[in-house]
């Protein structure tokens, strides 16, 4: 009997992005469309500190954060949040603000005239939640409905005269009760909150809109985009969408769940602008949004690494030897170095990277490009010379910013 020929298995890990429409943030960024995939995150500061939160601010923008939420209780903290905007503007730092809006609309009117940007809580903005059960017929369900709608016309006016955009941000802990009287505390609960009010916004022709629904549970996170992308494509919106696990918590806890639930997402196609919540220095947050989007290979703005664990074979310190490489040569942008510890995988597991650096014996070290050497036997003290110059001679060197 003639054996069947093997056809391999061919499966896309990294879908094509969900197309959105693009929206402008203040000067500088755009969300959504072809733009790259935008990294924000958020001042812990008091907002009424103005000084505070201007210099929070600065060192996230230099940690890499491209948009910073700051927020926003009441009219009060307003006028604080256009002082702050006003002194970073001196300063020279064109970075958007996002108002972070819970409770009051009012505080949401007072900010507008100076957010670059309002976030907005379908859950608390004028919805209620005190966690009373009560089962609501599809009359009274509708009649509410309608309140809201109402209850957001001014608020849509104003936003169509200021022309600026708002995120929709649903976070499965403040669902309304509402909401969870007919859904459940549930993704499918998040998704409809999230639809009704940008079936009103489109209704009334505001389309400057992007959606973000967040749990402290990377599994619910993920269904509930999932879900989301799903209706407002069946429903013909278009609108960008913002990741992130909130509540994450720190450390390598938080950075795990983020990078479940953003990851997933992002290799399924979703998503347009991300921020990573660590219980931590917001400074920290930047870091870990550029590191998921270059694993996914959704943005690239580093060098990358492939470096191996290590074991009784490793002919030198290569533990060390990775800090002090990739110090050197992270700003390389989109170059793949390999760092090895022997010859016996080595050449192998870095076959796809531009250059390798890869242990040859005790305390030397061959250079590769590509998958064939062009060194041998390197003393180790001179290889990170000889290997910058290697990179140098095949036009692959940029300097440090």
């Amino acid at each position: 009997m003639q054996k069947k020929s093997f056809v391999p298995f061919r499966f896309q890990v990294l879908k094509a992005r969900r197309k959105t429409r693009s929206i402008a943030i203040g000067e500088e960024v755009i969300i959504g469309g072809q733009s790259p995939i935008s990294v924000q995150t958020m001042t812990n500061t008091n907002t009424l500190d103005v000084q505070a939160t201007v210099e929070q601010a600065v060192d996230c923008v230099k940690a890499g954060a491209e948009l910073v939420r700051i927020t926003v209780p009441t009219p009060q903290h307003a006028q604080a949040f256009s002082e702050i905007k006003n002194q970073l503007r001196k300063k020279g730092y064109k970075v958007p603000l996002i108002a972070d809006i819970h409770f009051l609309p009012s505080a949401a009117l007072a900010v507008l005239p100076f957010a670059d940007k309002v976030r907005i809580n379908p859950g608390n903005f004028l919805d209620k939640r005190v966690f009373k059960e009560e089962k609501l017929t599809d009359k009274i369900y509708q009649q509410e409905l309608k309140k809201i709608e109402l209850d957001l016309l001014p608020f849509i006016k104003e936003f169509k005269k200021a022309d600026k955009p708002i995120r929709i941000g649903t976070n499965h802990g403040s669902l309304s009760d509402r909401i969870t009287n007919r859904y459940g505390n549930t993704p499918v609960g998040m998704v409809e909150a999230t639809m009704e009010y940008l079936r009103i916004f489109f209704k009334h022709k505001f389309y400057k809109i992007v959606v973000a629904l967040k749990a402290s549970d990377p599994l619910i996170m993920i269904e509930a985009n999932r879900l989301l992308a799903f209706q407002m494509d069946k429903e013909g919106f278009d609108c960008p969408i913002h990741l992130g696990v909130t509540e994450a918590g720190n450390a390598s806890e938080g950075r795990a769940k983020s990078t479940i639930g953003i990851g997933t997402l992002l290799l399924d196609g979703i998503g347009d602008t991300i921020r990573v919540s660590l219980t931590e220095d917001p400074v920290n947050e930047p870091v870990e949004g550029y590191n998921i989007l270059q694993a996914c290979r959704r943005r690239i703005s580093r060098a990358e690494f492939i470096s191996c664990p290590s074991c009784g074979r490793t002919l030198y310190d290569i533990q060390a030897t990775v800090n002090v490489i990739k110090k050197e040569l992270e700003h390389l942008k989109g170059l793949k170095i390999g760092i090895m510890g022997c010859a016996v995988n080595g050449p192998g597991e870095m076959a796809d990277a531009d250059f390798g650096y890869v242990g040859g014996a005790p305390g030397k070290i061959n250079l590769y490009k590509g998958k064939k050497i062009v060194k041998s036997n390197i003393p180790q003290e001179e290889a990170l010379r000889h290997l910058v110059q290697l990179i140098k001679d095949n036009g692959c060197w940029v300097d440090k910013k």
